[in-house]
């Protein structure tokens, strides 16, 4: 290879920007590229659409007629440049009321078949997500193991999208209260939501997919003085069954997994993207990224895929000072960024006006009723009116006298 030629040059550049060459071409001013076969345009919606839909990459390429190994460059190459987009937009953010889940997926086999032999990222994988609650927006996602090393970068990564200081609700995941801790100080507000999904020893055939609908939930208040009625997790929930619909790679029991990580989180970051700025939530009747004044109108494909393809890469967002969200009571910063001194008191009843006592009655004496005799040459005894007769004393004598001869 000689030093300066275009192989060359193409080995140097990011990996991405050669997929998306060989996909939809360079950019204008930056030459042929290192292959000249070039997907259509109509054929690159046309797979994008599938894609977004919950479709397999066997089955995009039956319906668009582009092989297989075209779709999954073509897949990396969104999911990469999706990234990009959402990392300039999503930042910033004035969400108050957060809350974080974890799904499960797996990439190659199930981690009971994982072996030493196996590449990193093989098995169980679970994608961290943060849901803004007002309007729905996925603020920050995280591709790995149900660990500590995901846990953390993924709170790290909220962190650095925040303006306010939030009130935030998970699960029972035990490292999340480390990183919290770490990353928003000990004054945030925090607290665990705990489903026991399991009603005595019996479980049915369905248990993992039909849980009951009636759980037992426990809430733990873990930092702050959050408030408990808002601590709950029923939209991120709700999105993750959306996700399971509209991404194929996470689908329960069906072949269409993914078989290697970096494809699992473009596919990920495609999918995320997607639902910010082209999916309308039926009850907010906009996209999440319009609620949150992201953007002011949906998304068409289109406008996706220009901005997917063409988006340079650029800086993370970095974490900037908090404030503490409004209406709230009286707070200040607590020095080096380690949260907020605010006053909590406790509810007070509402105020009601006395009542006025009336004076007790006065005392009232039994009246004896008052039985007269009955009339004479009446039959009819009256038992109240007996009295005992008076009777004369009689003397008594212990020693009587005998009796005379």
């Amino acid at each position: 290879m000689v030093p300066g030629s275009e192989a060359a040059e193409a080995e140097r550049c990011d990996p991405s920007d050669v997929l998306a060459d060989r996909i939809v071409g360079p950019p204008p001013g930056k030459g042929k590229g290192p292959v000249a076969n070039v997907l259509p345009r109509e054929r690159q919606l046309a797979v994008l659409a599938a894609l977004v839909d919950g479709n397999s990459e066997r089955a995009v390429s039956r319906m668009t007629d582009v092989s297989r190994a075209a779709i999954s460059r073509f897949g990396l190459a969104l999911g990469t440049g999706a990234q990009r987009l959402h990392d300039r937009l999503v930042r910033g953010l004035r969400c108050e009321l957060i809350q974080a889940d974890e799904v499960f997926s797996y990439v190659g086999k199930k981690q009971a078949r994982v072996t030493e032999k196996d590449a990193p990222g093989i098995g169980e994988t679970y994608s961290f997500t943060a849901l803004d609650t007002a309007s729905r927006l996925v603020i920050a996602w995280r591709v790995g193991k149900r660990d500590m090393e995901t846990c953390g970068p993924f709170i790290a990564d909220l962190r650095s999208r925040l303006l306010v200081m939030p009130q935030i609700t998970t699960d029972g995941f035990a490292p999340y209260i480390a990183t919290v801790a770490e990353h928003f100080g000990l004054s945030v507000d925090y607290m665990q939501t705990v489903k026991n999904y399991r009603t005595g020893s019996y479980r049915g055939p369905d248990h993992r997919y039909e849980p009951p609908r009636d759980p037992f939930i426990t809430k733990h208040t873990i930092y702050g003085a959050p408030d408990a009625k808002k601590a709950s997790t029923s939209y991120v929930e709700r999105l993750n069954g959306t996700t399971r619909h509209l991404l194929g790679r996470m689908r329960r029991l069906c072949y269409a997994f993914s078989k290697a990580p970096e494809h699992h989180r473009a596919a990920v970051a495609l999918h995320y993207t997607y639902f910010n700025l082209c999916w309308t939530v039926r009850t907010l009747r906009v996209t999440p990224a319009m609620e949150a004044g992201l953007t002011g109108h949906v998304w068409s494909l289109e406008e996706l895929l220009d901005a997917i393809m063409i988006e340079p890469a650029g800086e993370k967002p970095q974490p900037q000072p908090l404030e503490h969200r409004q209406p709230a009571a009286p707070a200040r910063p607590l020095p080096g960024g380690r949260g907020f001194l605010r006053l909590v008191t406790a509810p007070t009843p509402a105020l009601r006006r006395p009542t006025v006592q009336p004076d007790p009655p006065p005392p009232v004496a039994p009246v004896t009723p008052a039985h007269d005799a009955p009339p004479a040459g009446s039959v009819q005894l009256d038992l109240l009116s007996w009295r005992p007769k008076p009777r004369a004393p009689e003397q008594l004598s212990l020693f009587p006298e005998p009796p005379p001869e």
